[in-house]
């Protein structure tokens, strides 16, 4: 498989890599066009990709956990449970006690393949719906490449908002059996919200990860709108996206971004698990504002529309919403006696806001794949569980003791018993020893059929001289020592094994006793992650899963405390299955940094960011056979090579820096299919951390309860994200992970602060600087209601202090949570991130209007109210409303002599439909501090 990145993007994903992660491959591109391709080597849990997160203070979070689908013949394919994509939320934390999320799934079926299940907070979370007709038109009018097949036509059109027919026979008959699938980022509708700007976000880039391929980040993308088509248009229009160049101009001439991602030379049995990604599952979507590195909000997109089924190529036209969710506690209001005091903690309420719509374009080419380019991995049977040490007459072909030589002859001797042959040999150190030593190379080449020149004694003086340590022993030992360890290679058996993150992987060793005697055998593994099935019910538990058809024996091993591995009693000549499991928990945590990747290097080239995925570590284990004389009888060597995972939920969590991140997780009640009509049948789930400074546990309930997943994440400085990884197992045994949870934890400053609505509050920070001087900027999630000073780029030296002033004044009461990111603007990176934990109180009401305003009054209405100037010497006045968009005042400010009453003149935009609102009407001095607030209740009918 191969991934193709070309276009603009926007912020945030992971690092490391190893030797079959992803390898170059050539890969054709369009003219003018810059190209990244990766080649990715088979996973060994081919599975299904679900994207999830949390945002605000949620309570619950609930997982579903789906039936396991069977168990591919491969035994390194390890089966993982299969989910639709759930909604993704962010989650903050105020670090005051455990918290709880919950969120739902529903089961599916593969065969049936229905539609995937909607966000329980709206209905059209992930869901397509077809744009304008006059959005439309300003689409195609853009100029973005088309998808056209192999042979030049456009690929057939999919409508996203009907259903998809799927048979899963014309995939697998497709004679096209590599897929191009295509992404092609088109535009994004800004939708107006409160505290923001009407023209933001201005700048905004992508992350999101496809099927086992590393995570993409983009470059970051400009919103261009055309004044005079939006103009001519009854609404806003989507704006194009477009590429910054560096020189900070914008590429309209090739718009928007594309990245391609190229499945071929699947591993045999994975084709079906690709094919079961994108029937059942969506791919999501984080959209990044790049200039302040906030998240504007996260969706998904179906990728059932990808489906060939048979043809050459297929696309589909989505526009999706881009949601995020916002917490508010309750209304607190503000009386005399309360001033100077902190309210008790309130409930918080969870609201959905759509910050915009993404207008995305996917497709799938059907190529052709060619049998000879398939690699030597994908069709070689490494699948297989069975190790059997390879047979061959008992002796060892003798040589050199140098390295090069012993490498050289281990692949012939590897499964060859030391015997008469290797007592035989002649002593090289002996007075003829330099002779013999030549006639023994000599001997060599001949029997390796090399075609070198004759061995003289000057070349071969110069290659002792290279070589002293290794063809000239200097004794006894060294000699002895160098002799065991060829001998020890001729006893060992290598097997190649595909390991996933979480995955057991099975299988069986060969051990025959070549000893005319009973031996008591011990066996030792130099890896824990490498341990010998013991238990009957588990190693007939994994016989069945893997169909492993070799006989089954009870009590075959002896344990004793203090001994370095089980025992087992071999008869004489006699062989037996040893079954061993391989399985690891532990992989790479490295996070990539947040922001944009890097810019073009010239006009026109289009580019995305590859983060390496997070795998397991490659490793050679060792797993020693000893006799009763503590003497190797045999000895498999396992080398573990990483395949990447795939994640199905993510979770990222805001709390405050240096302190314990204590959350639960919530799954519901799971429905055992083998536990029909018993309801004392209880499910087996277990979790394990990726992380072992975190510590993740569940705790079995009574049946019918819910169970918890609990957390305890230690805490880091600000701007930190601890990344880690959770596994939920719901059989006994462990075999295979049901979900992979990815959990990021953004750590930040926290900030209390307690003010009223509609008056100016101000609260300082402190900037500390880093290493190098930096050129920073702050930005404010809600840059209406909070401003920063200073509010342009300033310097920062290094270990240097920069006080920040923050001039807040919220307009909604209640608890809120609110962010403050301080950005190198050069670099484009976090430098410092501010968790605002506000509590917002309701001001005291000095007078309360009710004014009624007809329905569909065309130009709306008029009032007038008195304010009488308390002073006794000349004051001006700003007037402000929380609800600027029903609400305009005649004059927002007015100065009146003491003493003196000064007429306020309201106008109220006209309603479309009945009802009544409360509008909180402020009086403010020059430093918004309120004088007065008024309470006016509009009734519309």
């Amino acid at each position: 498989m191969s991934h193709v990145a070309e276009g603009h993007h926007h912020r945030l994903h992971r690092a490391k890599k190893t030797s079959n992660q992803l390898l170059p491959q050539n890969h054709l591109k369009a003219p003018g066009s810059r190209c990244l391709s990766w080649q990715l080597l088979p996973a060994t849990r081919p599975s299904a990709t679900q994207a999830r997160r949390c945002r605000g203070n949620s309570r619950f979070l609930l997982c579903s956990i789906l039936p396991r689908w069977h168990r591919p013949t491969s035994c390194h394919m390890s089966p993982a449970l299969v989910s639709a994509t759930l909604p993704t939320w962010r989650w903050t934390s105020t670090g005051k006690a455990m918290g709880h999320f919950q969120l739902r799934t529903k089961e599916t079926n593969f065969r049936s393949c229905p539609s995937l299940p909607s966000m329980p907070l709206s209905s059209h979370w992930g869901s397509s719906s077809v744009g304008s007709r006059s959005s439309l038109a300003h689409l195609y009018s853009a100029g973005f490449p088309d998808i056209v097949d192999s042979a030049g036509q456009a690929a057939e059109v999919l409508d996203p908002t009907e259903p998809v027919p799927f048979d899963p026979q014309r995939e697998e008959s497709d004679p096209l059996q590599g897929n191009l699938l295509v992404f092609q980022f088109l535009a994004f509708n800004r939708i107006p919200t409160a505290g923001v700007a009407a023209n933001w976000p201005e700048n905004i880039h992508f992350t999101f990860q496809f099927y086992r391929f590393p995570p993409v980040t983009s470059q970051q993308l400009k919103l261009l709108t055309s004044d005079k088509v939006q103009q001519q248009a009854a609404g806003p229009l989507p704006c194009v996206l477009a590429s910054i160049n560096k020189d900070g101009t914008f590429n309209s001439a090739s718009p928007g971004l594309q990245v391609q991602f190229r499945v071929d030379s699947l591993k045999p049995g994975e084709r079906r698990w690709f094919l079961r990604y994108l029937a059942l599952h969506t791919m999501h979507i984080d959209v990044w504002d790049s200039d302040s590195l906030l998240l504007i909000g996260s969706t998904a997109v179906e990728l059932k529309y990808m489906l060939r089924q048979g043809k050459s190529a297929v696309q589909a036209l989505h526009e999706v919403e881009v949601l995020t969710t916002d917490y508010l506690g309750d209304d607190t209001l503000l009386t005399s006696t309360d001033v100077g005091l902190r309210p008790a903690r309130t409930p918080m309420s969870v609201h959905t806001i759509i910050r915009g719509r993404l207008h995305i374009r996917t497709g799938n080419i059907g190529c052709p794949v060619d049998p000879s380019s398939r690699r030597a991995t994908d069709v070689m049977a490494s699948h297989l569980n069975i190790i059997t040490p390879r047979g061959g007459s008992v002796g060892f072909r003798g040589g050199s003791l140098s390295s090069r030589n012993t490498l050289q002859l281990n692949g012939r001797n590897a499964a060859q018993a030391p015997g008469p042959e290797m007592e035989a040999q002649p002593n090289l150190n002996g007075p003829d020893g330099r002779r013999r030593k030549l006639d023994c190379m000599a001997a060599v080449r001949r029997r390796e059929g090399t075609d070198e020149p004759k061995v003289t004694d000057r070349t071969t003086e110069a290659r002792f001289a290279r070589e002293p340590h290794q063809i000239k022993p200097s004794g006894k030992h060294s000699e002895a020592e160098a002799i065991g360890n060829m001998l020890s290679r001729s006893i060992t058996t290598q097997h190649l094994l595909y390991a996933g993150l979480g995955a057991a992987e099975y299988m069986e060793f060969v051990l025959k006793n070549p000893f005319n005697v009973p031996q008591t055998v011990t066996i030792h593994s130099d890896d824990p992650e490498l341990s010998v099935i013991t238990t009957t019910e588990e190693w007939a538990y994994f016989k069945a899963l893997t169909e492993t058809p070799t006989p089954l024996e009870e009590n075959m091993f002896h344990l004793e405390e203090g001994a370095p591995g089980p025992k087992v009693y071999l008869r004489p000549r006699e062989s037996i299955h040893i079954p061993l499991k391989y399985q690891s928990f532990l992989c790479d945590h490295t996070v990539a940094l947040q922001g944009p990747s890097f810019q073009p290097t010239h006009k026109g080239s289009q580019v995305a960011k590859r983060n390496l995925s997070n795998i397991v570590a490659a490793k050679t284990i060792k797993v020693t056979f000893s006799a009763e004389d503590g003497k190797p009888m045999a000895i498999c060597q396992l080398n573990v090579e990483p395949t990447p995972h795939v994640v199905d939920q993510t979770f990222r969590l805001y709390h405050p820096e240096l302190s314990f991140l204590k959350k639960a997780i919530r799954l519901p009640p799971w429905n055992n299919p083998e536990a029909v009509g018993d309801p004392d049948v209880r499910t087996h789930i277990s979790v394990r951390c990726s992380d072992p400074n975190v510590i993740c546990q569940t705790r079995m309930l009574a049946p019918g309860e819910p169970q918890d997943v609990y957390l305890k994440v230690p805490g880091s400085p600000s701007p930190h994200i601890k990344m880690f990884f959770v596994m939920v197992f719901t059989d006994r045994w462990m075999a295979a992970p049901s979900q992979i949870w990815q959990i990021y934890v953004h750590f930040l400053e926290r900030v209390d602060v307690s003010c009223v609505t509609g008056q100016r509050s101000c609260q300082s920070l402190v900037l500390r600087g880093k290493q190098a001087v930096r050129k920073v900027k702050c930005f404010s999630s809600h840059p209406q209601e909070i401003q920063v000073d200073p509010a342009g780029v300033f310097l920062l030296p290094p270990a240097a202090l920069q006080e920040l002033q923050l001039k807040l004044q919220p307009w909604r009461a209640g608890s809120r949570f609110l962010y403050v990111n301080a950005v190198d603007v050069e670099q484009r990176r976090l430098v410092t991130a501010w968790l605002l934990c506000l509590n917002v109180h309701r001001p005291v009401l000095s007078k309360a209007f009710e004014v009624c305003v007809p329905v569909c009054g065309g130009r709306g209405s008029s009032r007038k109210i008195t304010y009488t100037n308390p002073y006794s010497s000349s004051r001006a006045f700003l007037l402000r409303s929380d609800h600027p968009d029903l609400l305009q005042f005649k004059e927002e400010k007015f100065q009146i002599s003491g003493g003196e009453t000064y007429t306020i003149g309201l106008r109220f935009a006209p309603s479309q439909s009945a009802g009544s609102v409360e509008i909180l009407v402020y009086v403010n001095n020059l430093e918004e501090k309120t004088e007065e607030t008024f309470c006016v209740k509009v009734n519309y009918s």
